[in-house]
């Protein structure tokens, strides 16, 4: 079980002067982009579902400013269920004995990228488990060959810790941005949440490693994990707004029946949405997905995401014969048909919430801006 915004439940109502307090909160967020602990707290305490429309719409105003209503679209390859790690709340941790491994070929993975750049995808995100198949010499291949054939296009890789040597030689290659998500800035939360041979203090040094080297950097966290508490969820924002990544997936917990925490309640939507949109306001210049768990939740969730400040979604390419493989949580949307495929049915979508598809590298806003300088 977890603790967090107890209030967030159908019917429940704050009364006027609570309900004042928040809303003067979320406009003191939204016009200073920061919170003191306590601040934060009290929103997370007290918030209701009355008071998220308000939220949602701070949220979505904030974009407006640095991306105005683009959507970029990342295309995901989901490249190894093999994983040495023991995450308890994988489906694909290394102790997980119920699904079928599998791992793409470099020419499996370049296949795939012939496909997405068909498309007009401009970006190719690589992600996996934490598989030593991938070494820096055939991570180097892949990279190198995938700008070779695609040009003025843009490589992501969420592939786990690694030395920074290893990061290094993987951005001399080509690679442009890092996914790595934090999961969680508590010690204590990432420490039940993980097995004793993982770090706290080394996933942080990787991610400032990251942005040593000169990577676009993505970190993230869960929403609705078993003991989360609003005081983990504060930490979360606070951590985020020292790292000022450039990127930040949340998705809400979803509990997987095949790991080490079976058997409890998954995070919400709506509890997903509250953190993407005090994400927004803390860190307006972020590009902030709406992930596939929020579709997995929630037949719309990755269009109600974009409402509530996200501006980026990552249709999924991998062949069709992989996507249930790579299990991190269960039902994933998106696994036993092409619907990512169909840009036009995505468009569709994106337009009907009031927004459009940028089919650009989709660049940090200050990196976008300067490359637009130069020209």
């Amino acid at each position: 079980m977890n603790s967090i915004l107890p209030k967030l439940k159908n019917g429940f109502k704050n009364n006027e002067m609570i309900k004042e307090s928040i809303l003067k909160l979320i406009d003191k967020l939204s016009l200073n982009n920061h919170l003191l602990k306590d601040e934060y707290l009290m929103i997370f305490d007290n918030i209701t579902f009355e008071e998220t429309t308000y939220l949602y719409q701070k949220a979505y105003e904030a974009k407006i400013p640095y991306y105005q209503n683009r959507v970029f679209l990342r295309a995901l390859i989901e490249i190894s269920n093999y994983c040495k790690m023991g995450c308890k709340y994988c489906g694909i941790n290394s102790s997980s004995n119920s699904i079928k491994r599998y791992r793409l070929s470099v020419d499996e993975i370049l296949e795939c990228c012939r496909l997405g750049f068909s498309l007009g995808y401009k970006t190719f995100v690589l992600q996996g488990g934490e598989d030593s198949f991938y070494t820096d010499d055939v991570l180097i291949e892949i990279i190198s060959k995938i700008k070779l054939e695609n040009p003025n296009t843009r490589v992501t890789l969420s592939i786990g810790e690694r030395s920074k040597e290893s990061y290094q030689k993987l951005y001399t290659a080509g690679a442009d941005r890092y996914l790595l998500r934090h999961e969680t800035a508590s010690k204590r939360l990432y420490n039940y949440l993980h097995p004793n041979y993982m770090s706290f203090e080394n996933r942080r040094e990787c991610l400032e490693n990251l942005k040593e080297i000169g990577f676009q950097v993505g970190a993230g966290f869960m929403v609705g994990t078993p003991t989360q508490t609003n005081d983990d969820l504060v930490e979360d924002l606070l951590y985020l707004k020292k790292l000022n990544p450039h990127m930040i997936g949340i998705g809400p917990y979803l509990c997987h029946e095949d790991t080490e925490l079976r058997g409890n309640i998954s995070g919400t939507l709506d509890q997903t949405l509250v953190m993407v949109a005090l994400t927004r306001l803390t860190l307006p210049k972020v590009l902030l997905p709406a992930t596939t768990a929020l579709g997995t939740v929630d037949m719309t969730g990755r269009e109600k995401g974009l409402k509530a400040g996200a501006n980026v979604i990552m249709p999924n390419i991998s062949p069709s014969e992989n996507k249930k493989l790579y299990e991190i949580y269960q039902n994933k949307i998106c696994t036993v048909d092409s619907s990512d495929l169909d840009k036009d049915n995505l468009e569709s979508k994106v337009n009907s919430v009031g927004h459009v598809i940028d089919l650009g590298v989709g660049d940090y806003v200050d990196i976008e801006r300067m490359v637009e300088s130069d020209r």
